[in-house]
């Protein structure tokens, strides 16, 4: 835990009493301060009184002498509508901020120079934060991740030389980060996304640039430059004469990393190195996670990491549970879980890594269903749809070969038969499935593990080395 010493002797407003909300609560207790605990919802308030805190309805007390309050990042601070508490705050000039602001505040109290990576943008933040992770990891580092990969920035071990902390941050994170101030600040891409939260992508656009715009004096700006929004960020933070480092995997850069068939290159004056080659590396396949190891790379070398152990640590990626996560293979048959593909646009990323594709599909359907999947259609050599979502993609997929397997058990059965069947040497069974869960799993974590159940208990099956 990290205690924060900031608000020690004063009174705080906690509002949202999830993870992030309950483990801000600990280390503001922890740093001396008086918390009063709050949240719309009846359960969080009991476990948070459980805990030892002090609760109290926020619209029923003086706001007098609140130094602060701290908004868990679901809870709306701008759009559709602020949040009451949010008024309340301002009502009574009180400043409204997030955990990840606390943490920010007691690096710069205690440790300012010790690294603090942050990582956003619209997709690939998580590959992207714990491939730096495991990149400072295998560099040596005591490494500390969290932030909106699962673990609340106050959970982890408090910032000293030698510690680096590994972030991701959502834009809701970062609305409520005023402060923030990155050694290596990362920005990997800009597309319309969370408009309900922000009111308009360019107000996204601002939010996320505010990461990169923040990095401390000396740090690094590492900012994608394949779409529009991010290249006009670039030149922005250039004119404001940050330290920035472009990427690319779409386009040679004239100075920046991009990705040249299959190979991380660097370029600076004329001068043009090889940084390291993807090939092979089964958890980085496709263009999507191209661009995200070329961040990560970009990140080692910002804080020192020669190129050798950069190599060495994307080789032995693992990558991410639920996101592209190579199962098992059955002779010439991989499996590949990448249940996080819970929409049409993040399944796209799944069906461009590979050509023979036997697809699992389906749950609960969202907008547009698999429509502008069409261009992948090829790739399928035959779908096995499940779920809420079946008959309505079977008619999309007209003459694409498929079977309405209406559960996930039976889908991996009939999927391995009839890939081992194909005699192809590079059939892949692939469950992504264009869906939420939620008509048959709580989530896609749940359903990526009975994926994963599944597929390991078939006769033959080994793990991915």
């Amino acid at each position: 835990m990290i205690p924060v010493t900031s608000f020690a002797g004063k009174t705080v407003a906690v509002f949202g009493l999830g993870g992030s909300g309950l483990a801000s609560c600990h280390a503001l207790k922890a740093g001396g301060a008086e918390v009063i605990a709050a949240d719309d919802n009846a359960e969080n308030v009991a476990k948070a009184a459980q805990a030892g805190f002090i609760t109290a309805d926020l619209r029923k007390v003086s706001w007098a002498n609140f130094a602060a309050l701290v908004l868990a990042p679901g809870v709306p601070l701008t759009h559709p509508v602020p949040h009451w508490s949010v008024l309340k705050a301002r009502e009574a000039g009180v400043e409204v901020i997030g955990d990840i602001e606390l943490f920010c505040r007691e690096r710069r109290r205690h440790a300012p120079d010790a690294p603090f990576v942050a990582i956003t943008g619209t997709n690939g933040k998580s590959t992207t934060t714990a491939l730096i992770a495991h990149l400072t990891k295998v560099a040596g580092y005591d490494t500390q991740m969290g932030g909106n990969i699962g673990t609340a920035i106050l959970s982890l071990e408090p910032p000293r030389m030698g510690r680096v902390h590994v972030i991701e941050m959502s834009s809701y994170q970062i609305d409520l980060t005023p402060s923030l101030d990155p050694s290596v600040g990362i920005l990997l891409n800009v597309s319309e996304d969370h408009i309900d939260r922000h009111g308009t992508i360019a107000h996204y656009a601002a939010v996320k640039e505010r990461l990169v715009a923040g990095v401390q004096a000396g740090g690094t700006a590492i900012v994608g430059v394949d779409d529009g929004f991010c290249r006009d960020i670039a030149d922005r933070l250039d004119r404001a004469g940050k330290n920035v480092v472009r990427i690319s995997v779409k386009n040679p850069l004239a100075t920046g990393i991009h990705v040249e068939h299959g190979t991380i290159v660097r370029t600076a004056g004329g001068a043009r190195s090889e940084v390291a080659k993807l090939g092979g590396i089964g958890s980085l396949r496709g263009q999507h996670n191209a661009q995200n190891a070329a961040c990560a790379a970009a990140a080692a070398l910002a804080m020192g990491i020669s190129p050798d152990v950069l190599q060495s640590g994307l080789r032995s990626f693992p990558g991410l549970a639920h996101r592209m996560e190579q199962v098992g293979r059955r002779g010439n048959v991989l499996f590949v879980n990448d249940s996080k593909g819970t929409n049409a646009d993040a399944t796209a990323h799944a069906l461009s890594s590979f050509s023979e594709i036997f697809w699992i599909a389906g749950g609960k359907p969202k907008a547009g269903g698999i429509t502008s999947l069409s261009g992948f259609f090829p790739r399928i050599r035959k779908a096995y749809l499940i779920g809420e979502a079946a008959q309505e993609f079977s008619g999309t997929l007209g003459s694409v070969a498929h079977e309405i397997s209406q559960t996930l058990d039976v889908a991996v059965e009939h999927a391995a038969r009839d890939a081992e069947a194909s005699g192809l040497t590079d059939a892949v069974v692939l469950l992504s499935p264009a869906c939420a869960s939620f008509d048959q799993y709580r989530n896609f974590e749940i359903r990526g593990t009975k994926f994963r159940e599944l597929v390991q208990a078939l006769q033959g099956v080994k793990p991915v080395v």
